[in-house]
């Protein structure tokens, strides 16, 4: 499985340099453009899940910092890492993807081939449970008020199940989706913002703690291949959401040229999540304790988060394979997809299912759609200079959002 993720990673970056090179100053523009803000909340929220709360204290620091145990972590300080396997440079992959959906797939339509549709919604379904089991996982870590800590109790099936549901009836409609993206950057903020004050940590502190970063920058190109097989699992991880984030995030880019959807994907999501690990790196380094208040704080925005990643990716693989609400009903629609995720997120759960095999799946798809492009579309791709025109810039339609 290395060689495999090591060359998907090459091949990846290798395609988002070319992309660059050739289409540097093309205007990329989706089917339903938003203002930059808009499109960065949307990609933040949908991009990312509940493992960017519950990961950090509970788990990653401390394996970061036990370099006896990881001699392969003894380079740099934990929030070095921590930021190297969310941060930056891993966002090459979605610029990869949400430019390829916005300016090649729609001259391409490799995606429309019946087999590689199916393969790519049963990758998103799959996608969507993980990221339940992995909520059901560490809810026990910060729910202690309702359990002993570390076993999943009935009760927190229940919860996995209604925020499944909640997130199946929030996909009917394209508004909430946009809502909770928006609502979810608010609410981050205000936990990272509550976790600040409650830490009694300084500007001057912060920056120190801050500062532990550049540790990343300084061995960038460390983080490029796997360090360990739990750096492996992340990266197989980041692929398994590449083409689907792509796919869905594609119809909102505004407008930017190619060169500046790049920088704004690697930019600006990379800003809180420095600011939000700084400040969990801080408790970490002091052994603060979580209060009652924090950790159901830090739950709130956790079940948020996994809403807005299941009801962007339940719209998207529901439209492909045309099974919508508007089809088959609302009740039907909602209570089919929660039952069908929710059994995933079970299978996922137990490690019956493994994100690694649908990582290889995608890099996989990768390929395919290179030796298709090749085959078939080269010329047609190579001769690409501007977005789609059926994607007209509307400004109109961008202000109407707000």
């Amino acid at each position: 499985m290395t060689v495999l993720i090591s060359a998907g990673i090459l091949l990846a970056f290798a395609l988002v340099a070319f992309c660059v090179i050739k289409w540097w100053n093309l205007e990329v523009v989706g089917v339903t453009p938003v203002p930059l803000f808009t499109f960065i909340a949307i990609l933040f929220t949908s991009g990312l899940d509940v493992g960017l709360i519950m990961f950090p204290l509970a788990w990653d620091f401390p394996l970061y910092a036990d370099t006896a145990a990881e001699p392969a972590y003894g380079f740099t300080n934990p929030l070095a890492l921590e930021f190297g396997f969310w941060g930056f440079l891993i966002w090459g992959f979605y610029f990869l993807t949400t430019f390829y959906f916005c300016v090649i797939e729609p001259r391409v339509k490799f995606f429309e081939i019946p087999v590689v549709k199916w393969i790519n919604n049963i990758v998103i379904i799959g996608t969507c449970a993980f990221t339940g089991a992995l909520f059901l996982i560490y809810l026990p870590y910060y729910a202690t008020f309702m359990g002993d800590g570390e076993t999943v109790i009935p009760a927190f099936y229940v919860i996995t199940f209604l925020v499944i549901l909640f997130a199946a009836f929030s996909s009917t409609d394209i508004k909430y989706v946009r809502i909770l993206s928006l609502s979810s950057t608010g609410l981050f903020a205000l936990l990272i913002l509550g976790m600040w004050a409650y830490s009694g940590m300084g500007l001057g502190e912060f920056a120190g703690t801050a500062g532990n970063i550049g540790g990343y920058f300084a061995n960038i190109h460390k983080f490029v291949l796997p360090l360990t097989d739990y750096h492996e699992f992340y990266l197989f991880w980041w692929f398994a959401w590449s083409i689907m984030i792509g796919q869905f995030t594609s119809r909102f880019v505004g407008g930017l040229k190619t060169w500046q959807v790049l920088g704004a994907l690697l930019v600006f999501p990379s800003i809180p999540l420095a600011v939000w690990f700084s400040v969990l790196y801080y408790y970490h380094l002091n052994e603060i304790a979580t209060t009652t208040m924090i950790n159901v704080s830090m739950v709130v925005v956790g079940i948020v988060f996994v809403i807005n990643s299941f009801d962007s990716l339940i719209r998207l693989y529901t439209d492909n394979l045309n099974l919508t609400s508007q089809r088959f009903g609302k009740l039907p629609y909602v209570l089919g997809n929660a039952v069908v995720l929710f059994a995933l997120t079970v299978a996922f759960q137990s490690q019956w299912l493994q994100i690694q095999w649908i990582g290889g799946v995608v890099i996989g798809l990768y390929v395919a759609c290179l030796i298709y492009i090749f085959a078939v579309k080269r010329d047609a791709v190579m001769a690409i200079e501007a977005s789609p025109p059926e994607n007209d810039l509307d400004f109109s339609k961008i202000e109407s959002v707000h």
